[in-house]
Protein backbone atom coordinates (compact mmCIF):
# COMPACT_ATOMS: atom_id res chain seq x y z
CA UNK A 1 0.00 0.00 0.00
CA UNK A 2 2.31 2.55 -1.28
CA UNK A 3 -0.32 5.13 -2.66
CA UNK A 4 -0.03 8.07 -0.41
CA UNK A 5 -3.91 8.40 -1.05
CA UNK A 6 -4.32 4.98 0.59
CA UNK A 7 -2.85 5.49 3.50
CA UNK A 8 -4.49 8.66 4.16
CA UNK A 9 -8.00 7.07 3.43
CA UNK A 10 -6.95 4.34 5.96
CA UNK A 11 -5.84 7.10 8.62
CA UNK A 12 -8.52 9.11 8.45
CA UNK A 13 -11.03 6.01 8.57
CA UNK A 14 -9.09 5.16 12.09
CA UNK A 15 -8.78 8.63 13.17
CA UNK A 16 -13.11 8.22 12.75
CA UNK A 17 -12.88 5.05 14.64
CA UNK A 18 -11.28 6.16 17.68
CA UNK A 19 -13.87 9.61 17.60
CA UNK A 20 -16.38 6.89 18.15
CA UNK A 21 -14.95 4.77 20.62
CA UNK A 22 -13.66 1.77 18.63
CA UNK A 23 -10.59 0.18 18.25
CA UNK A 24 -9.81 -2.13 14.84
CA UNK A 25 -7.99 -5.94 16.41
CA UNK A 26 -7.42 -8.85 14.83
CA UNK A 27 -8.27 -11.99 16.47
CA UNK A 28 -7.49 -15.77 15.56
CA UNK A 29 -10.25 -18.32 15.99
CA UNK A 30 -11.92 -21.16 13.85
CA UNK A 31 -12.86 -20.24 10.63
CA UNK A 32 -15.85 -21.90 11.36
CA UNK A 33 -16.84 -19.35 14.18
CA UNK A 34 -16.07 -15.99 11.73
CA UNK A 35 -19.77 -15.03 11.46
CA UNK A 36 -20.40 -15.58 15.13
CA UNK A 37 -17.59 -13.09 16.31
CA UNK A 38 -18.57 -10.86 13.57
CA UNK A 39 -21.83 -10.83 14.64
CA UNK A 40 -21.20 -10.84 18.16
CA UNK A 41 -18.66 -7.59 17.71
CA UNK A 42 -21.55 -5.84 15.52
CA UNK A 43 -23.67 -6.43 18.41
CA UNK A 44 -21.31 -5.36 21.18
CA UNK A 45 -20.58 -2.46 19.29
CA UNK A 46 -24.20 -0.87 19.26
CA UNK A 47 -23.66 0.02 23.02
CA UNK A 48 -27.50 -0.77 23.39
CA UNK A 49 -29.25 -2.82 26.95
CA UNK A 50 -28.35 -5.82 24.75
CA UNK A 51 -25.34 -5.37 24.38
CA UNK A 52 -24.44 -4.62 28.14
CA UNK A 53 -26.61 -8.08 28.52
CA UNK A 54 -24.66 -10.14 26.70
CA UNK A 55 -21.43 -8.32 27.66
CA UNK A 56 -22.07 -9.31 31.18
CA UNK A 57 -22.93 -12.75 30.41
CA UNK A 58 -19.47 -13.40 28.67
CA UNK A 59 -17.33 -11.93 31.17
CA UNK A 60 -19.48 -13.85 33.95
CA UNK A 61 -18.73 -17.00 31.44
CA UNK A 62 -15.49 -16.39 30.52
CA UNK A 63 -14.56 -15.76 34.91
CA UNK A 64 -15.74 -19.53 35.80
CA UNK A 65 -17.25 -18.23 38.90
CA UNK A 66 -20.64 -19.30 40.14
CA UNK A 67 -23.32 -17.28 39.80
CA UNK A 68 -23.79 -14.98 42.75
CA UNK A 69 -27.24 -14.92 44.88
CA UNK A 70 -30.24 -13.53 44.10
CA UNK A 71 -30.15 -13.97 40.53
CA UNK A 72 -34.14 -14.95 40.40
CA UNK A 73 -34.90 -12.43 42.70
CA UNK A 74 -33.37 -9.71 40.62
CA UNK A 75 -34.46 -10.95 37.06
CA UNK A 76 -38.35 -11.00 39.04
CA UNK A 77 -37.58 -7.39 39.61
CA UNK A 78 -36.71 -6.66 36.01
CA UNK A 79 -39.99 -7.62 35.24
CA UNK A 80 -42.33 -5.75 33.03
CA UNK A 81 -45.39 -6.77 35.20
CA UNK A 82 -43.39 -5.23 38.54
CA UNK A 83 -46.54 -3.08 40.00
CA UNK A 84 -48.83 -4.74 38.09
CA UNK A 85 -52.17 -5.42 39.88
CA UNK A 86 -53.71 -8.94 39.42
CA UNK A 87 -54.45 -11.43 42.06
CA UNK A 88 -52.80 -15.02 41.82
CA UNK A 89 -55.58 -15.89 44.10
CA UNK A 90 -57.23 -19.34 42.82
CA UNK A 91 -60.63 -20.13 43.89
CA UNK A 92 -61.21 -23.29 46.47
CA UNK A 93 -63.08 -26.27 44.99
CA UNK A 94 -64.16 -29.30 46.58
CA UNK A 95 -62.01 -32.14 46.00
CA UNK A 96 -62.65 -34.54 42.77
CA UNK A 97 -63.00 -38.35 42.75
CA UNK A 98 -60.66 -39.51 40.35
CA UNK A 99 -61.08 -43.25 38.94
CA UNK A 100 -57.55 -44.77 38.25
Amino acid sequence: MSNPSQKRAISNYRKRLRKRGMARFEVLGLGADRDLIRSLARRLAAESPDSARIRAELRRTISGQPPGKGGILNALRRSPLVGAEFSLERPATAERRADL
